[in-house]
């Protein structure tokens, strides 16, 4: 049985949406997830654009600094209202 997956611009745009969405809420600007994570603001817009696709590692990265599950940053949200 052939196990059908997401294509990989679905799963780049949730992270994308779940760090701005995150991001937002800390209310910290790219700058200053940028001196949490020690990733450079070039690459963190690039992500939030969707422009740039990451490992794990980095992934990995950015669920310590906003202090949620790895899975949290792929999975869907619900837009707020």
């Amino acid at each position: 049985m052939k196990v059908m997956l997401e294509k990989p611009t679905v799963i780049r745009q949730r992270l994308a949406d779940n760090m701005r969405r995150l991001r937002k809420q800390r209310g910290w600007s790219q700058g200053d997830l940028e001196r949490v994570t020690g990733l450079h603001h070039n690459q963190i817009s690039a992500m939030e654009r969707c422009k740039q696709s990451v490992g794990i590692d980095i992934i990995e990265r950015l669920a310590w600094a906003f202090e949620v599950d790895v899975g949290a940053l792929l999975d869907y949200q619900e837009p707020p209202e």
